[in-house]
């Protein structure tokens, strides 16, 4: 037995987070309890980065008037999606992207200004910087699920007009936009995949072995 292993429960747990993970858009009226935030927060910061550089940064949305400007220009950005896929625009405009409105809290994620000088795994991949980012924002979603706590991705907005509207430095990157609170219920499945909008692949056609295209069958 691999003694560095969790426990058979604590593995089963880490796992359940994973399948049960919902990107969620539809939230109740409730706030988040006392601490709560700070601890999906720090679970965020405990995520891994390219050559240490800790790219990620946390800005609140506390102000009503700020969160309400940010809910109308993705509103208007998820019209210009509709109009950007005709073939799919009906489809689009029923989808519920985002709650921004209903949810907790908001969070805009953002990678840092003044990244030039991180070069550690960065030379020929500078775009680890946003990597790292993404699993910051995948460890706070799986430490949301487990303690029973939606949380929604949102991408569709214009970083530029983001950056300007949460007055942030000209060289940093917006990058997601966090709904986050307490949910009516968790979604079965992907809400995309109930919606008929695409389905799971199967990983025979995602994994190859030595050259691409080539499956493995693991």
């Amino acid at each position: 037995m691999n003694p560095h292993a969790f426990s058979i429960a604590e593995i089963e747990a880490v796992y359940r987070a994973m399948r049960e993970r919902r990107d969620m858009r539809h939230f109740s009226a409730e706030p988040l309890a006392d601490g709560q935030l700070a601890r999906l927060i720090e679970a965020a910061h405990l995520a891994p980065s390219v050559g240490y550089m800790q790219p990620w940064r946390f800005l609140r949305v506390a102000d009503p008037a700020l969160r309400a400007r940010i809910h109308q220009h993705v509103s208007e950005e998820c019209e210009r999606t509709a109009q950007a896929l005709p073939e799919r625009a009906a489809q689009i405009r029923q989808l519920k992207l985002e709650g921004i409105e209903n949810c907790a809290e908001v969070l805009v994620v953002a990678l840092a200004e003044k990244r030039e000088p991180y070069v550690l795994g960065r030379r020929t991949m500078p775009e680890m910087d946003l990597a790292s980012v993404a699993c910051a924002i995948q460890n706070m979603w799986l430490a949301a699920r487990a303690e029973g706590i939606g949380l929604g991705w949102v991408s569709i907005f214009e970083p530029d007009y983001l950056r300007t509207l949460c007055k942030m430095p000209v060289d940093s990157q917006p990058v997601a936009i966090l709904c986050i609170g307490p949910v009516p219920e968790f979604y079965p499945a992907p809400m995309l995949e109930t919606a008929g909008w695409d389905s799971r692949r199967p990983l025979a056609e995602l994994v190859y072995r030595d050259s691409w295209g080539t499956p493995d069958t693991l």
